[in-house]
């Protein structure tokens, strides 16, 4: 690691401890959707409420059928759909027609098929025809007990669970109309440098698009973040100022962005946090002065980072706002946000980060590695062929997956025999666009050989 420098999993521990979950709010159960659960939820009712049928078919007493499976004639004396209406009771002898979750009628304790019954099947909007009916126990009851999926006053899902499209259902189903969920949070992505030009205009010399911005943006969506875009800003420090306190305040381009929120919960810029003379991020997080306005800013912390790309970083609040700043190289960006800014709007979302799967700890190697919550998912995979590491970082490569030589790889358990790959250059914006991943190679590989299992975060 070279001198001064923090570790990967270090700087996470810093933003993490920058940011804490954001306030609950009553939501409808569609609206809640995507959002982070903020209490433990238990079922109002039980799923199904009532003892119901599982098939088509008749409703019979399991006492009126032999033991050895022998058919029997029963009496058909009513039928019973599903909804609301009267539930005529099975008696010694008898049999009720009944149709998929409808109430069981009194007496009966199973339901056997239409198709394994003399009736062969029912006509849709035929009225019933038979009086009898010939049929003989099956191996099992068809018959949905109440409470068989979920019991009142039971668990359904705990705090920090995501809401799925499956939760709703759930909890629709066991009574929930309202859920408490974490607010979404605000993310403003800020790019910098003066030599950007939004995207579609046109470039005049020495003039570049900016990517950063719309990237980032769009991490941070897929995120689960609401978020909105300033810049790109020009390499003066007014200019900054200026556009931080918009994103922290909910200036112009904000507060109509954000609906009632006056402000950001989480500020991301891009660039201008090196070592350059014109590096603008760097002149407004330094120490105020007679010449510099520095009243809005606290808990600065600039570091560097053993990580390579994306060396160069930064934290503070912007009048209050957790802020990350981020080096402008483009792979380096989407890695920091991966690997900071990610778990950073997880832990304002409410999301349980220690509850999920996490690879050990970021930047050591897979064989001494310790478990470590809160540090983003990754997969252990094969190395499709060599390349070199770059010792005293972690160097994070954008990988491809693709079939192992030889159908696998002798540290290889996954049956499907996929490695990874490097893909274009390691700073290339179209190398990240087609790759699968990043791997994260640990500081203390010079190499990594065919074969050898890497840590990646898998982007797809």
């Amino acid at each position: 690691m070279e001198p001064h420098a923090r570790s990967v999993i270090e700087h996470i521990e810093r933003v993490l401890a920058l940011v804490a979950p954001l306030p609950a709010a009553s939501l409808d159960l569609e609206s809640a959707l995507g959002s982070i659960l903020a209490e433990d939820l238990y079922a109002s009712v039980s799923v199904p409420p009532f003892d119901s049928a599982a098939m088509d078919g008749y409703a019979v007493r399991l006492a009126d059928l032999p033991p050895d499976g022998g058919q029997v004639t029963l009496h058909v004396t009513g039928d019973v759909a599903a909804g609301p209406g009267d539930t005529t009771a099975v008696e010694p002898g008898q049999a009720v027609r009944i149709m998929t979750g409808a109430p069981l009628p009194p007496g009966a304790d199973a339901v056997i098929p239409v198709e394994h019954t003399s009736t062969g099947r029912f006509v849709a909007g035929a009225p019933r025809e038979e009086q009898t009916v010939a049929l003989a126990r099956r191996p099992r009851p068809h018959v949905r007990g109440a409470g068989e999926d979920v019991r009142s006053g039971e668990l359904l899902a705990r705090a920090g669970s995501e809401v799925t499209a499956a939760l709703v259902g759930a909890l629709a189903a066991s009574g929930a109309v309202r859920v408490p969920v974490r607010r979404r949070p605000l993310v403003v992505v800020i790019s910098t440098g003066a030599e950007l030009v939004p995207v579609g205009e046109p470039l005049g010399p020495g003039q570049i698009t900016d990517s950063n911005g719309p990237m980032l943006a769009a991490a941070a969506r897929a995120a689960g973040a609401d978020v909105v875009r300033l810049g790109p800003v020009p390499d003066d420090p007014a200019a900054l100022r200026a556009a931080l306190d918009a994103a922290a305040r909910g200036g112009p381009g904000v507060g109509s962005g954000a609906g009632s929120r006056a402000g950001a919960d989480l500020i991301v810029t891009a660039g201008g946090v090196s070592a350059g003379a014109a590096d603008v991020v760097r002149e407004v997080l330094a120490p105020p002065s007679p010449a510099t306005d520095g009243a809005g800013v606290t808990d600065v912390d600039v570091a560097t980072v053993a990580m390579s790309p994306g060396k160069p970083q930064a934290l503070a609040r912007w009048h209050g706002v957790p802020w990350l700043a981020l080096p402008g190289n483009p792979v380096g960006a989407y890695a920091s946000f991966e690997l900071f800014a990610r778990p950073a709007i997880g832990r304002l979302r409410g999301l349980d980060l220690a509850g999920k799967h996490h690879l050990s700890e970021i930047g050591c190697s897979a064989s001494t590695s310790s478990t470590r919550s809160n540090t983003p998912p990754a997969v252990l995979i094969s190395a499709a062929v060599g390349w070199s590491g770059s010792p005293g970082r972690l160097l994070v490569v954008p990988v491809r997956l693709v079939p192992l030589p030889d159908g696998g790889a002798a540290h290889s358990s996954d049956a499907s025999a996929v490695g990874v790959k490097p893909v274009g250059s390691r700073h290339s914006l179209s190398a990240l666009a087609t790759a699968d991943g990043l791997a994260l190679v640990p500081s203390d590989i010079e190499k990594v050989h065919a074969g050898d299992l890497v840590q990646v975060l898998m982007l797809r």
